[in-house]
């Protein structure tokens, strides 16, 4: 069996992938740049992922080869998963363009929350026989003592199918698949929005960490409701199984209200600009909703928290707050307009949080 090339092992290169491999039981060959990690991994052998919460054993990565750009040779690799940062990523091609066997086939799946990582890779490797895919990586993975990870135990790396042209990664818990693009759309709607009713909400209550927001009663009670209307709204829209949306949505509150998983809510709710735009993971699931007639409530709570939200560092957004006001935020960036009943429900959320 050939080995499958890590090129990256950071926290989610040898703490996420890594994993996933070891549990696999495949052999791993780790590349990076940084000659001290490489040398640091040659000489321990193994080091091991352990689980937030430990809520299972820790599993003990060992069947593995490291190296530099410099030693690379991919002569006994087929499958090659990347974990670089986006912007890393054209390097990566480039280095990949003057080492593959211009004779052979490759595939590649880009594990980054990058804009358009596939088509970057790809670009970047030229002429070389290089399938590439990409994928979303939902894992929390942190640096522990020494080469070991702590890690959620989120269970599998979903990909984009129609990239890898008919492959199938030997590597159970690599899920290609189809129409990813919507799936990408489940995801926004599913856990970025279910992060920002926890952050955003959070903040109107005063919280500055996130797990302690995320276990507040009333804002559980809230996150709760919005997951039962949006699993629903996307079954009907995609297709998707009532059961396995449901587990999908349970995998984010698992993930959000862990505690040991340290995180603020400066962090969660950073860019609002951004976040509450027409086409984004607040007023994107709450038009869904409209759609199919369910209760926007929790969402438009939401949005209004969003608009009156401030924090030091968020200078570029007060500004706009400054120039727009809460009325101009939701035609301009939110796309709501007056005479929408959206758009008042907003507003007299807007007033009461004021109060």
């Amino acid at each position: 069996m050939q080995k499958v090339a890590v090129i990256g092992a950071g926290k989610t290169g040898r703490g996420f992938i890594g994993r996933l491999l070891a549990e696999a039981g495949r052999e791993i060959l780790f590349i990076d740049k940084d000659r001290e990690l490489v040398d640091a991994l040659r000489e321990a052998g193994s080091f091991r992922v352990h689980f937030f919460g430990n809520e299972r054993e820790p599993v003990t990565v060992d069947h593995f080869s490291a190296c530099t750009w410099e030693e690379a040779s991919f002569e006994d690799v087929e499958l090659l998963l990347v974990s670089v940062g986006g912007q890393n990523l054209e390097d990566v091609g480039k280095s990949l363009a003057d080492r593959l066997d211009p004779d052979r086939h490759y595939y590649a799946v880009a594990g980054e929350n990058a804009v358009r990582p596939a088509a970057v890779l790809t670009e970047a490797a030229g002429a070389c026989s290089l399938s590439v895919s990409e994928a979303a990586v939902f894992c929390t993975t942190i640096e522990g003592e020494g080469l070991d990870i702590y890690s959620e135990d989120y269970p599998y790396l979903p990909c984009n199918a129609e990239l890898l042209n008919g492959y199938i990664p030997d590597v159970e818990k690599i899920r290609p698949m189809e129409r990813f693009g919507d799936f990408l759309t489940r995801k926004l709607y599913t856990y970025n929005a279910a992060s920002c009713v926890i952050a955003y909400l959070g903040w109107a209550k005063g919280y500055e960490n996130y797990g302690d927001a995320a276990n507040d009663k009333e804002i559980l009670a809230l996150l709760d409701h919005n997951y039962e209307v949006t699993n629903r709204v996307l079954c009907r829209e995609f297709g998707y199984e009532a059961s396995d949306q449901k587990e999908f949505a349970l995998l984010s509150k698992k993930k959000f209200c862990d505690r040991t998983i340290t995180d603020t809510i400066a962090r969660n709710a950073r860019d609002p600009q951004r976040k509450l735009k027409a086409s984004e993971r607040i007023i994107g699931p709450l038009r869904l909703l409209l759609k199919y007639g369910e209760d926007t409530s929790v969402l438009e709570r939401t949005a209004a928290a969003a608009i009156l939200y401030h924090a030091p560092e968020e200078t570029a957004w007060a500004r706009i707050q400054s120039e727009k006001g809460s009325r101009g935020i939701l035609e301009e960036i939110c796309g709501i307009h007056p005479g929408e009943k959206v758009f008042e429900n907003i507003m007299r959320y807007i007033e009461e949080l004021k109060q």
